[in-house]
């Protein structure tokens, strides 16, 4: 019986369709498109027109597929953008009426405990180690080991929350870097103040860019954690910090919908990297999707 989750993120809506069976899980088919949900009012609580029709757009598309796979249940999954939207409640009925679709949407820490359940099909936290999933509307982080999480929390420092912040200049000043970390000292509330974890575990998303750019191949297709080397990545994130829009826009490793945000998702994981002086990098394929299947 083939079933489907949708990650219903406030850039990218996620389809993962696949099966559970003796043998585990398997993917027979998965895409993401890019909706940005949370443009033009993700900062002011509500879906702006234009990106609640690019929502409804992209959920006809999904349930195209659906149908084309024959599956059987379609489970939808709202996150930061459709928390905080005072609308959100008219997009689930649309999408309900219109597609037979029920959106549920969880709360920060159920994200974050989805995000560490797919994590964990790929990981096996055998050492302690701190995941981190970067998103639109907020960020997750999950301490974990081999006995299970120790640590999580949600916070509402998403890219597209800081994007939509000033107008920086392209590329970044170091003023603009400056702010953005500022912003996010202000806004982690405290939470890494005494933390340091040495081994870090990206959760797809942003980290499969970080790697495509590194290696110039596409991220493996396979459900396994892959380290990368923390003296290159640092390197990747500081070119992207420097990189021009019209040079990210040339660039075919980043998918369209980071093109415009790849900086300051360079900043913030540079940023995550100093606060818990990690060591060590991991990037799973795996996030929320895969967790709700689990």
């Amino acid at each position: 019986m083939r079933k489907a989750v949708i990650d219903l993120g406030t850039n990218t809506f996620n389809l993962l369709i696949g099966v559970t069976d003796s043998e585990g899980f398997r993917v027979i088919h998965s895409e993401k498109e890019g909706v940005s949900l949370g443009m033009g009012g993700i900062n002011a609580g509500f879906l702006a027109p234009e990106a609640f029709e690019r929502g409804i757009k992209a959920l006809e598309h999904f349930k195209i597929v659906c149908d084309q796979y024959e599956v059987v249940s379609i489970k939808g999954i709202g996150t930061s953008a459709l928390r905080g939207a005072s609308n959100s409640g008219d997009f689930i009925k649309q999408v309900k009426v219109k597609f037979g679709i029920t959106i549920e949407i969880v709360s920060g820490l159920r994200e974050a405990e989805l995000i560490y359940k797919g994590v964990k099909w790929t990981y096996d936290f055998e050492e302690a180690s701190v995941v981190m999933d970067i998103g639109g509307g907020s960020t997750e982080f999950v301490f974990a080991d081999k006995n299970g999480i120790t640590d999580l929390v949600s916070l509402d420092i998403g890219v597209s929350r800081i994007y939509q912040l000033v107008d920086f200049h392209d590329p970044l000043t170091r003023k603009d870097i400056e702010q953005i970390k500022n912003w996010l000292d202000e806004n982690a509330n405290g939470f890494f103040a005494g933390k340091q974890e040495h081994i870090l575990v990206g959760a797809a998303g942003s980290f499969e860019t970080f790697y495509e750019l590194i290696h110039n191949e596409p991220f493996p297709e396979k459900i396994e954690a892959m380290e990368i080397s923390l003296e290159h990545l640092q390197e990747c994130l500081v070119s992207i910090i420097n990189s021009t829009q019209f040079e990210r826009d040339q660039n075919d490793w980043i998918i369209p919908i980071r093109k415009k945000m790849a900086p300051i998702a360079a900043v913030k994981t540079q940023w995550v990297l100093e606060q818990l002086n990690i060591k060590r990098v991991f990037i799973s394929p795996c996030s929320l999707k895969e967790g709700a299947f689990a």
